[in-house]
This record gives structure tokens, C-alpha cells and sequence, in this order.
């Protein structure tokens, strides 16, 4: 049974911000996003964690084994290295949607995102250690068939980024609506995901339909564990064995 805790960070009153006192170049906006997401992803995973980043301002971390003065620590980090200051939700559920949804909702009623007295707000329970398992945390790692050779050595690079954007975007909407899973893009052609207690056929389930639906062809490795890095590890392990193999699902 898998119980994952994710944490829902938010860039505190930051489109106001962008804007004050005049607009700010956007190449400083990028540039101030993908440090605070490398430092995020450094400081969480320092702690066994994992951040994607979805739209930068906004940004998810599955988190099992922070507690609370973790988080507050991550927070105080960020506020001596940043102009901005960012909120953490909490939630706890087996569901991965169900915790983003009440990490979601502890932000939302602290306050507006740009709301300028609404800072640092760290609300929601973390999980208790005699609450966590060995089988907390359920990743998935989804990859293209192939995508070197079908896309990448065969298209121009946006066609073939394309290709592997509309799996992806595919991959994220069913996976959530069918399994209740948050799937990522981090980079190249490889998908991340956060999953409920699934097994074998319900991976197949996603690879048919994202085939189905976009022609493109994933395979998945999927791990267990009682934190998101060493989930991860397992998944990576497992999607190995996929390639050797010739498998599209292997769970580890």
C-alpha cells in the first residue's frame, strides 16, 4: 500500500513581483526559475526527495521522509539565496492526486499566490515515522522506444520534440484521470511518475493507450520504496531490464 506525501511549492506574490517596480527582462526571469528549481531539487533531494518542476512558479515534491522542520529549513535556504520567498503545501494520501489536492488546498487558503502578506506559509501534515513503510512511495519511469532512433537522428529537433511532448502531455492526462499517478517531463524522452499501489496491467493499460491515441510507443520501469530516491533507483534498475529484455513493463 503506498502513502505519498507531496508538497506543493509556490513562488510567494511572484507575478507582482516580475513586474515591480517595472517589468523585469525575461532572460532574468528564466534564469532566476531554473536556479531556484536546481537549488530546490539539490536541497530536497539532499533529503531523499524528488522536485519537477511543471510551471516553475509552481512546483511538486514527492517528500516522504521530510518532516515539517525539513521543509521550514528548505524554505529559510531559498529566502537567503533569492529575492522571492516560496509556500510549501503538505498532503499525505495513497492517492497521488488526493495529496496534491490537499497540499494545493492548505496554499490556496492561507491566501491568493499573489497575495503580497501571504509568505512562507508551511501548512499540512507531514507523515509520522511510525506511519511510514518500505512501500510508501511508488515511481514509475517511462521512456520512448527507440526515440533516438525514430525522432532524434531522423527529424529536425522541434518536430522531434513534438513527437515526444504529445506522449508525454497524452501519458500525463490518462495516467492521472485512469490511475490517479502524476507523470513529469524531465528531459530527453524520459517521464517520471508518481503512482498509487498499480500493478503490471496497469502500466500496460497507459503504454496501449498513449500508443493508441499519439503513436508513440513507451516501456516503463517501476520501483518501490519508502522515499522517492530509492524508488527511483529501483525504477531506473528496472527500465534497464526493460531494454535488455525487450519488455514494456518491468516493476522491480
Amino acid at each position: 500500500m503506498t502513502n505519498a506525501q507531496v508538497t506543493l511549492i509556490q513562488i510567494d506574490n511572484y507575478g507582482p513581483w516580475t513586474v515591480t517596480p517595472e517589468p523585469r527582462r525575461e532572460v532574468d526571469l528564466q534564469t532566476l526559475q531554473s536556479r531556484l528549481y536546481a537549488d530546490l531539487a539539490q536541497l530536497v533531494g539532499n533529503r531523499e526527495g524528488y522536485v519537477f518542476f511543471t510551471r516553475f512558479d509552481n512546483m511538486i515534491a514527492v517528500t516522504n521522509g521530510m518532516d515539517e522542520a525539513d521543509h521550514a529549513l528548505v524554505q529559510e535556504s531559498v529566502a537567503n539565496r533569492y529575492p522571492v520567498t516560496v509556500s510549501f503545501g503538505v498532503g499525505v494520501d495513497p492517492s497521488p492526486v488526493a495529496a496534491l489536492s490537499a497540499a494545493t488546498e492548505h496554499i490556496q487558503d492561507a491566501g491568493s499566490a499573489q497575495a503580497a502578506d501571504r509568505t512562507e506559509i508551511l501548512r499540512g501534515a507531514t507523515l509520522d515515522p511510525d506511519e511510514r513503510t518500505d512501500d510508501d512511495v511508488q515511481i514509475a519511469h517511462f521512456d520512448v522506444n527507440d526515440a533516438t532512433g525514430k525522432y532524434t537522428d531522423q527529424m529536425n529537433a522541434f518536430d522531434s520534440f513534438i513527437h515526444i511532448e504529445q506522449g508525454y502531455a497524452e501519458l500525463m492526462r490518462y495516467f492521472r484521470r485512469a490511475h490517479e499517478g502524476l507523470s513529469f517531463f524531465v528531459g530527453g524522452d524520459n517521464v517520471i511518475a508518481l503512482s498509487p499501489d498499480l500493478d503490471a496491467a496497469a502500466y500496460e493499460d497507459a503504454i496501449r493507450h498513449v500508443e493508441e491515441t499519439v503513436e508513440v510507443e513507451l516501456k516503463v520501469g517501476v520501483g518501490q520504496a519508502a522515499n522517492a530516491q530509492h524508488a527511483g533507483m529501483a525504477a531506473k534498475h528496472a527500465l534497464e531490464d526493460c531494454r535488455d529484455d525487450g519488455d514494456r513493463v518491468v516493476i522491480d
